[in-house]
């Protein structure tokens, strides 16, 4: 492990491996430890260049960066429409798709394998709906360690091309269980470094790989300033809310920030643990909620109970959890396609949310895209083809 010690923000025990916190995995709450805060006194957001290794101080990992560029991604205008632009608001989307990879798990991986090259790993691992796999799979490359993706058929193939085209293992499993269980023991046979989670309940993905995140509310400050109402982020096991969050902490502490936005934690309704817990007033029942999980065409989100450090920032940041119906994101993925933006259907969630929030509360609202649409271009159901009309009918 890189020298920086990790504790668990929950009860403060410290952390032997990635497992997340044992103590609180035995009362049933997946708590993922974290490294200390990073001091940001003396910086300036004025001269921040973007991405993880911006500023290579407010990372826990030692040793040379693995990157590959990523980082820096572009703030989109979302064009007026239902809920979009008006008097009292404007929204905007963070577009994470222009990574490396397509996806905000680059940021992620680059940190994660940095941590892994200086822990001495020759082998990584990731559990993957595929997003995290690709990224993994690439700054594996880059570093030159071997790397071997865990997952599922129900990957789709685009993602499943280019985690083979980067160059990784890819190990099949029938479901998330089996997949995890099967990285779980590669783990703890064969010693290979855990870049994602394995353990059930999920505490969330690499500690050290998440502090990677932080720099989207390094750039979202930069470029905004103070006039952020809310940052609404498609949720699964609150790795990038999380992250997000301890960005934007940070920059408080330090002063170049007057105040944190709200984050709004984005679900599909086919699983939204987070929306369910905020239902709850008293902190230890939201913290062992549990609801069923049900497939969504928003196929990285939705798990069946809340991680711990997912519910603190959003009770820290005076946020929200808000799910939707797939015809309502689906609808969104479709009208941004038309307006120019393809995005992956977990990417509209977060619109879809983002939208509705404009429309309710007013103000600057950003909506973090995750991933390109490109990802999962055989993956979308329920998506019926645009018909192709005759020729005649176009000419004037």
């Amino acid at each position: 492990m890189p020298s920086t010690p990790l504790h668990c923000p929950r009860c403060g025990t410290g952390a032997e491996d990635f497992s997340g916190c044992g103590a609180c995995r035995a009362e049933g709450i997946g708590a993922n430890p974290v490294p200390p805060l990073a001091d940001l006194s003396g910086l300036s957001l004025r001269t921040y260049p973007g991405g993880p290794w911006g500023w290579p101080s407010a990372l826990p990992v030692t040793g040379e960066p693995v990157t590959l560029g990523e980082g820096g991604t572009p703030n989109v205008r979302v064009p007026a429409g239902d809920g979009g632009d008006g008097a009292d608001g404007e929204l905007w989307m963070k577009y994470e798709g222009a990574n490396p990879t397509g996806s905000h798990k680059d940021r992620a991986m680059s940190v994660g394998v940095a941590a892994a090259v200086a822990a001495g790993a020759d082998t990584v691992a990731a559990a993957s709906s595929g997003n995290a796999g690709a990224a993994a799979a690439a700054y594996a490359a880059r570093a030159g360690l071997r790397c071997v993706v865990f997952t599922t058929d129900e990957v789709p193939e685009p993602l499943r091309a280019q985690i083979d085209a980067l160059g990784a293992v890819r190990v099949v499993r029938k479901d998330s269980s089996a997949r995890n269980a099967a990285m779980r023991e590669s783990v703890e046979r064969f010693g290979w470094y855990p870049l994602t989670s394995f353990a059930s309940p999920s505490p969330g993905g690499n500690a050290y790989a998440n502090e990677g995140y932080k720099s989207v509310a390094y750039e979202i400050a930069r470029d905004f300033g103070d006039r952020v109402a809310a940052v609404v982020v498609p949720t699964s096991r609150a790795d990038l809310l999380s992250g997000i969050e301890r960005g934007f902490r940070e920059l408080r502490t330090a002063g170049l920030l007057a105040r944190v936005p709200r984050l709004v934690a984005a679900e599909p309704d086919a699983a939204a643990p987070f929306t369910a817990a905020l239902a709850r007033s008293a902190p230890a029942e939201q913290e062992r909620t549990s609801v069923p999980y049900r497939f969504s065409p928003a196929f990285s989100l939705g798990e069946e109970r809340p991680t711990w450090q997912g519910l603190d920032a959003l009770r820290r940041s005076d946020g929200s959890a808000v799910a939707v119906p797939t015809e309502v994101f689906m609808a969104e993925h479709q009208s941004l396609g038309a307006q120019g933006l393809f995005l992956e259907p977990s990417s509209a969630v977060g619109v879809a949310v983002a939208r509705r929030w404009v429309r309710e509360h007013g103000g600057l609202v950003i909506a973090v895209g995750t991933a390109t649409g490109l990802k999962a271009t055989a993956g979308i159901h329920g998506v019926e083809p645009t018909a192709i009309p005759e020729l005649s009918r176009l000419t004037p």
